[in-house]
This record gives structure tokens, sequence and C-alpha cells, in this order.
């Protein structure tokens, strides 16, 4: 049994505007990196799906403050560009902070 060999490599990117940047990607395996340019878009999609999902609870609780901060990384499945969420600093791939006032007696 073989392991596939992580990399990065730099691709072009076009964002929702046009622009072309420079993105460093995480890809496995053989495949072929390619330098056609890579469509953002699945990475934004991806972004606005893990808000949702994160904010919907987060607002049944109403705390007065929620900060929510997690690892993205960008990588090759297919010739896409796609995002995974990673592990960071030794710590879960999510970290939640939610703060809550107690009432004040008027």
């Amino acid at each position: 049994m073989t392991f596939a060999e992580s990399r990065s490599d730099t691709v072009p990117v076009q964002l929702p505007n046009g622009a072309v940047v420079k993105v460093e990607v995480s890809s496995t395996g053989r495949e072929d990196v390619g330098f056609d340019v890579k469509q953002f878009q699945p990475v934004a999609d991806a972004i606005e799906g893990v808000v949702q999902m994160i904010a919907a609870p987060i607002q049944k609780v109403k705390p007065k403050k929620a900060t929510v901060k997690f690892g993205m990384e960008l990588a090759l499945e297919s010739g896409q560009l796609t995002a995974v969420i990673v592990k960071g600093s030794g710590k879960g791939n999510l970290e939640i902070t939610l703060e809550w006032e107690a009432p004040t007696k008027e």
C-alpha cells in the first residue's frame, strides 16, 4: 500500500470580479496540476456554506458577541479548486467564542 505524497503548487485563480490571483494549493498524488486558470467560486460557495451552518445555531442562542475562527486550505481535486477546513495550531478545526451580558436592573 502506498500513500500519496502531498505537495503545494501555485496556480492562477480567477475571482468573481474577473481579477486573477496566484494561489498556493495543496495537491496529492500524481495528478498534473496544470496552469489553466481555476475558478474561485467553488471556494466562495464553501465559505458561504460553512458560515451559514455556523451562524444558524449562534443566532438561536443570541450572544451579545460571537467570534468564529477556522482555517481553510485550498486544494485541487479532479482539477478543480476546492476548500478544505484544516486543523491549526494544534487546536480543533473551529474556534468559537460567545459572549453574553447579564441584563441590567433598572
